[in-house]
C-alpha cells in the first residue's frame, strides 16, 4: 500500500527486516516495476520494486539499517 500526498507516494517496507541494498538514490527516475532496494528478512533477500513511474524524491533508509513492517522506505513523485 502506498501513502502520501497528492504530489508524493510513498512505499512502505512490506515486512521486517533490513536493508540490504539501495538501488535509487533521491533524482533517479524508475520505470513501474523497476527493483528499488532489497531487503533481507528471514534470510531470503526481497527486491522492492517501484508502484508506478516517477522520480524518486527522498530515500528514508541506510543499508543495513533494521527496519518494521509498514516504516517508509522512500517517497516517489509519480510521472
Amino acid at each position: 500500500m502506498q501513502t502520501g500526498t497528492e504530489d508524493s507516494m510513498d512505499v512502505p517496507a512490506p515486512m521486517a527486516g533490513s536493508i540490504k541494498e539501495l538501488l535509487v538514490v533521491a533524482g533517479d527516475s524508475v520505470s513501474a516495476g523497476q527493483e528499488l532496494l532489497v531487503i533481507e528478512s528471514m534470510k531470503m533477500e526481497i527486491p522492492i520494486e517501484s508502484p508506478a513511474a516517477g522520480r524518486v524524491v527522498e530515500v528514508c533508509v541506510v543499508a543495513p539499517q533494521a527496519i518494521e513492517e509498514g516504516q517508509i522506505l522512500l517517497r516517489l513523485e509519480p510521472a
